[in-house]
């Protein structure tokens, strides 16, 4: 699978185990920085990411920062986008299973290494049911994206 990676500086020092981790899992990624610990703001990252993703570049992304949530904030401001915070194992599966997550966003403040590589395995194998009930959910996001983007023009310059 092709995965695209980025952080912040606060999520700096875990992205390298991230991208590591999804090398040796056998994932194709496109690792979109930060590259040190200078200051860079996670919004900015995260549009990059999430334009991978949307131009099918990247089937999925793993954002890291500080505590995953501006990430998680970012990434979800751009329509056909989905992310999700996940610091434990079940989050991790289940936001892919019922909800149709592509983009999952970690805190190197909050987890370390071995869980992060334990979520991304579980993350990454995880797909989308195909029960009705979760189908219909995620349509109704779609419906809501594709509503508030035509009411607000400005939304998808």
């Amino acid at each position: 699978m092709k995965i695209a990676v980025g952080g912040d500086h606060a999520g700096f020092p875990l992205k390298e185990t991230v991208v590591n981790a999804l090398k040796a899992l056998g994932h194709e990624v496109m690792d979109y920085g930060s590259y040190d610990s200078n200051p860079v703001d996670f919004p900015d990252i995260t549009r990059t990411v999430c334009a991978a993703v949307l131009s099918g570049e990247a089937e999925r992304a793993i954002m890291v920062c500080g505590t995953g949530v501006g990430a998680c904030i970012a990434a979800n401001k751009i329509p056909g986008i989905r992310a999700s915070v996940c610091h434990d194992i079940y989050s991790a599966h289940q936001c892919v299973e019922h909800d149709d997550v592509n983009v999952m966003c970690v805190g190197a403040q909050i987890i370390g290494p071995v869980i992060v590589v334990e979520l991304l395995e579980s993350f990454l194998k995880a797909e989308f049911s195909t029960a009705e009930e979760f189908r219909r959910r995620v349509e109704k996001l779609h419906e809501m994206e594709r509503q508030y983007t035509s009411q607000n023009p400005a939304v998808s310059e």
